[in-house]
């Protein structure tokens, strides 16, 4: 009697079977945990609302998290008091130290030298003030300030001192125009600024060497135009000049000047003082700028 085989290496007709359908591409793939619950809860929609209404809540919150610590848009009202703090806290320059500033580099002190007669030994016979209006060492100061002087010595602001010739004059304008031997690297030319807007009011600043001491700024204010000026020799009357009240007393002379955005619109050039003293009593003259600008063939504004 023949035994039936325990185990056998034939397939048997439902592996065949399985076998074919696979070979066939029948097979399902086993469904998806995401496709399972869909399945399962496809039935309860009310499960599948809540789910969305709570994401969305959850946007929400996050959205108005951040519009809270956004910075909020600053007002008017914010920048005003901004200011008012800052102008009650930081001591700001004055107009008269901005101008002073912006005109220093360009100013120099102007020495007239001529031989002691007795040791023959140079000596200083004059002091006054010059400003630098081409960087080329170009100088415009009074005439009577270097006139007859045998030797002109300039030092200029970063202290560099050097000697200077006279290479142009206005005498009806008591104008003298120097080229300086030796300049700083970094030579500053003054801005000038026509005198045709200026009225009696503006605010102007003189800046020089009274007494040979300085560089020295006094302020003040123009009080006329288109005035007229008599030496008090007599020997020479000047015309067209601008008054000012800024102090000024003899070493001034040549210095500029200037509105208080520091531009030239004058050369300092005589004060008034009916008395013997020849000191500042509050009216000064000085020659308009286009003037002086002609001096050294500078077209007018």
């Amino acid at each position: 009697m023949r035994r039936s085989a325990l185990y056998s290496s034939s397939p048997s007709r439902q592996d065949t079977a399985a076998s074919e359908r696979a070979a066939q591409g029948q097979v399902r793939a086993k469904p998806s945990r995401l496709r399972q619950f869909l399945a399962r809860e496809g039935s309860q929609p009310r499960l599948l609302w809540t789910v969305i209404a709570l994401l969305s809540l959850a946007t929400l919150a996050s959205l108005i998290a951040l519009v809270q610590h956004m910075p909020a848009a600053l007002t008017q009202k914010d920048i005003d008091a901004a200011v008012l703090k800052t102008l009650e806290t930081v001591q700001l320059p004055s107009k008269a130290a901005k101008a002073y500033e912006a005109i220093r580099p360009s100013v120099v002190r102007v020495l007239g030298m001529s031989p002691d007669p007795k040791t023959g030994e140079l000596v200083q016979r004059s002091v006054g003030t010059g400003v630098v209006i081409v960087d080329k060492g170009i100088i415009l100061t009074n005439l009577h300030v270097v006139q007859g002087a045998s030797v002109i010595r300039i030092e200029f602001y970063d202290g560099l001192e050097t000697t200077a010739s006279v290479t142009g004059a206005q005498p009806e304008n008591d104008l003298a125009v120097l080229q300086a031997h030796k300049i700083p690297d970094d030579l500053m030319a003054a801005t000038m600024r026509s005198t045709s807007d200026l009225v009696p009011g503006d605010e102007v600043l003189a800046v020089g060497f009274p007494f040979g001491i300085g560089p020295s700024a006094s302020a003040g204010v123009i009080s006329g135009l288109q005035r007229a000026f008599r030496s008090p020799e007599g020997q020479q009357e000047m015309r067209n000049l601008i008054q000012f009240d800024a102090a000024a007393n003899p070493g001034n002379s040549g210095g500029p000047l200037v509105t208080m955005d520091g531009q030239v619109v004058g050369i300092v050039t005589a004060i008034y003082n009916p008395s013997q003293q020849r000191t500042f009593i509050g009216i000064g003259f000085a020659v308009p700028i286009e003037n002086a600008a002609s001096a050294v063939g500078i077209p007018p504004f």
